[in-house]
């Protein structure tokens, strides 16, 4: 009999986070996520999300064998950020049923209604400022640190649930043997009409990581608060990502634009570590996996460029250029062979319009849904 049903998170959540492992183990794209750091997302308590808001898994069975799982979430600072009263769902994966994937919609959506929810939205894990997305064209490779992966047929799911396109969020492929390298050879002229205005294009300063990650908060919680969807990051949550990420953190590719000791826009390109994961089974870093993580990390040849931004007021001075420019001669300086950027809403035709200059193909497409609840 097929069933869905609220997990017990002391008992269950290890079923919850390893069920896409067996879903996908025939799937040569597939990469497992971290255990430690999924478990840590999704237990009260662990991750800073939950400071603020709600979230409710649930497990999809037929008899003994689980089937689906989803998590329903109610992100209380987006809702009074945006003045909205919406509804997300996240975590989602199943098998190609119809029937199942329609239960887990209706038990989030539910879920949802009674915490007040009149639209659902996603996928989302939890947030746009966490993994957001389902992949629906660009199935040929494997996906990039920290963005989703999903089989073809979840669109269908989605679709035959009810669930509209929101949104598309593009990723673009930057081989760097290929590229248009005209921003790195225009970036001592740039870089000489920024500094006439007081701007400097510089690395961020890891002896004080702390400081400079507080500056770094403001910036994006400034530069990005115009997209669909955003939600500024709390202090707590901010940190607990950037701690996550000066573990794999190289200066070369995180950059900072500061006008008079102020910042103004930063860039943050990380290593794709998926590289690494890819080859860590069920996410496990013991008894072997650690092995595989810090040997894999001096390898990586590929990088993903996840964020860039300048506050409003200073964009189109060129400081997006210098960039993009410092962090493609960097990246050449450490042997990485190419870049993807990801991820660019749609209608972001400024920030598009400049990775297709330096010949960024548009090569993987995610995409929001949602229906009235």
């Amino acid at each position: 009999m097929k069933q869905v049903r609220p997990i017990d998170v002391n008992r269950e959540l290890k079923s919850f986070i390893d069920f896409p492992h067996s879903l996908y183990k025939n799937d040569p794209n597939y990469v497992p996520e971290l255990y430690i750091a999924q478990k840590d997302l999704l237990t009260p308590g662990k991750h800073p999300f939950h400071e603020h808001s709600k979230v409710q898994l649930f497990l999809a069975r037929n008899g003994k064998e689980i089937t689906g799982r989803i998590a329903a979430i109610l992100n209380n600072n987006h809702n009074d950020y945006n003045h909205t009263t919406d509804g997300f769902f996240g975590f989602f994966d199943c098998i190609n049923d119809q029937e199942t994937a329609n239960l887990l919609f209706d038990a989030a959506s539910e879920w949802l209604k009674e915490q007040g929810s009149n639209t659902l939205i996603g996928p989302a894990n939890f947030s746009t400022n966490e993994t957001v997305g389902l992949l629906v064209e660009g199935f040929d490779s494997p996906p990039v640190a920290m963005m989703p992966y999903n089989a073809p047929y979840y669109r269908d799911l989605l679709e035959n649930a009810g669930l509209k396109k929101r949104t598309d969020l593009l990723a673009y492929d930057v081989p760097y043997d290929t590229h248009n390298d005209k921003s790195v050879r225009l970036l001592n002229t740039l870089g000489e009409r920024l500094k006439r205005n007081n701007i400097l294009i510089r690395k961020i300063n890891m002896k004080n990581f702390k400081e400079e990650a507080e500056k770094l908060r403001e910036v994006y919680n400034q530069a990005w608060d115009k997209n669909l969807g955003f939600v500024p990051m709390t202090e707590h949550e901010f940190n607990h990502m950037a701690k996550d990420l000066k573990m794999v953190l190289n200066p070369d590719f995180c950059l900072v634009a500061e006008q008079d000791g102020k910042f103004i826009g930063f860039a943050l390109g990380i290593p794709d570590i998926n590289q690494v994961l890819i080859k860590i089974k069920r996410g496990r870093l013991l008894p072997f996996g650690i092995f595989k993580l810090l040997t894999g990390l001096k390898k990586i040849d590929w990088l993903r460029v996840m964020v860039l931004g300048v506050t409003e007021g200073y964009r189109k001075l060129g400081i997006e250029a210098c960039l993009y420019g410092t962090i493609i001669k960097n990246a050449k300086e450490n042997n990485i062979r190419g870049a993807e950027c990801s991820w660019m809403l749609e209608d972001n035709y400024l920030m598009n319009k400049a990775i297709e200059q330096i010949n960024g193909t548009l090569y993987k497409k995610y995409r929001l849904f949602e229906k009235a609840i």
